[in-house]
């Protein structure tokens, strides 16, 4: 039998030691499913967990996350189903968990540079757009590629303080194969450019590599942070009281407490663990919890290179950042499902249907499956204000009305906005070091001097 060599099995050692232990149990708790994640500390783990939670579309109702402030960190969600049941295959989540977490599969930490590079990644082609968000853009930007003959195949798209971020999948309508002709893409991203124009940054069109390595959420986010979206004046209007963010210092331990008070939602938690990632911040300790649509979260967090937050700049960035991650996914408007067979130039004809009839698309959601185009629009009248019924009717009638329909949102919602609003009254008083972390770490034997 032949020996390993020592590096070799040393090599071995550390892959394992490295790599994450889940485990997924359905009978500790009656009203949902547990899920520990054990895993040698790195940047980005927890990233990965929670989007790998969201990706298979469980709710995350509580939980902590615990470190020995430098090996190895511990985190346990009680998740449920969209319904509020326990989650039914737990199997699937389980391949699901182990699969992003395995060493092989977490991505590196910086994600590719924004630039004017344009490359084919997997089976189509990836353009990212960013701009100055104004009624009728995203007409404009399907018309050009349905003129460009681009046909496209997923997108997502963003808006929130007056900019606007998309990831538009598309290949070419003739061949369905990726647009990687260089000529082609300059002349794709020149008419965009046109049409995305204005704002201090101006707008790109960035194609990337590894279509399918591609978080799209996370993408989104960072397109809209480096856009200094959630920095701009028109962003920081946008924020409504019911959102509160608050970053306080624990000197005596190093840390800077990180505490969230909003309305609960899917992926709420992902996008604020994912927004602290990105600006290299680490999660040593937190938890999180929802009490009807109501979701408190507390993290304590230092820089990567092991320092507090230092400065009351670096404290209204952290705080203005988490704000714009929250309340720019909160989507807005009349919800519209459109399920039809897909043809060529659907999209550009379907928003241009949203335009002449002065509706603007606050957030899209495009998803083609074999000869089916399934997408959803959010959308409101041109001054941001809740669309016309009548309007809605009018093209609902226009597009046709087996195809396109009002749907409520699939997530459930337990609370009224008068309840948050209530809440929002006494929030000076959440946020304090000895509270939700601190109570529930303490009770846990997890940080015992917290006591």
């Amino acid at each position: 039998m032949d020996r390993c060599h020592p590096s070799e099995v040393y090599e071995l050692f550390v892959r394992h030691m490295n790599t994450p232990r889940v485990v997924v149990d359905n009978g500790v708790c009656a009203t949902a499913t547990l899920v520990q994640v054990h895993s040698a500390r790195k940047h980005g783990v927890l990233l990965e967990a929670v989007a790998a939670l969201s990706d298979h579309g469980v709710c995350v109702r509580k939980g902590y996350i615990s470190s020995d402030d430098g090996r190895w960190f511990m985190d346990v969600f009680h998740v449920t189903d969209a319904a509020g049941r326990k989650v039914a295959d737990d199997d699937a989540l389980l391949a699901r968990l182990e699969s992003s977490l395995s060493a092989d599969a977490l991505p590196p930490r910086t994600p590719p540079a924004a630039g004017m590079a344009a490359v084919a990644g997997g089976a189509h082609t990836l353009l990212e757009l960013v701009g100055a968000d104004r009624p009728g853009l995203l007409s404009e930007v399907f018309a050009v590629l349905h003129d460009l003959r681009c046909g496209i195949v997923d997108a997502r798209a963003w808006t929130h303080g007056g900019r606007v971020a998309a990831l538009v999948f598309v290949r070419d309508e003739e061949t369905g194969k990726p647009i990687d002709d260089a000529s082609r893409v300059r002349r794709v991203e020149s008419r965009l450019r046109h049409v995305l124009r204005g704002g201090a940054r101006g707008a790109r069109t960035i194609l990337l590599a590894d279509a399918e390595a591609v978080n799209l959420d996370r993408r989104l986010h960072q397109l809209l942070n480096e856009d200094g979206e959630a920095e701009s004046p028109a962003g920081q209007a946008e924020q409504p009281t019911t959102t509160a963010v608050a970053v306080q210092d624990w000197g005596e331990r190093g840390y800077s407490v990180v505490t969230v008070s909003c309305r609960d939602r899917p992926k709420l938690l992902f996008d604020v663990v994912c927004t602290l990632t990105d600006l290299d911040y680490v999660v040593y300790h937190g938890t999180f919890d929802t009490d009807g649509d109501h979701a408190q979260q507390e993290f304590y967090i230092r820089r990567l290179d092991g320092q507090p937050i230092s400065s009351a700049a670096e404290r209204r960035r952290v705080i203005q950042c988490l704000q714009a991650a929250i309340e720019r996914r909160a989507s807005e408007g009349v919800r519209l499902e459109l399920r039809i067979t897909d043809r060529r130039g659907l999209l550009a004809y379907v928003t241009r249907v949203f335009r002449e009839n002065s509706l603007s698309v606050t957030h899209a959601e495009i998803t083609t499956r074999g000869d089916m185009a399934m997408n959803v629009f959010h959308v409101t009248d041109v001054a941001g204000r809740p669309a016309d019924p009548k309007t809605i009717d009018d093209v609902i009638q226009r597009i046709g009305t087996e195809s396109l329909r009002v749907d409520e949102e699939r997530w459930p919602r337990l609370c009224s906005t008068e309840g948050d609003a209530g809440r929002s009254g006494g929030g000076a008083g959440i946020f304090s070091l000895g509270s939700l972390v601190k109570k529930n770490l303490a009770s846990l034997g997890l940080i015992r001097s917290c006591s």
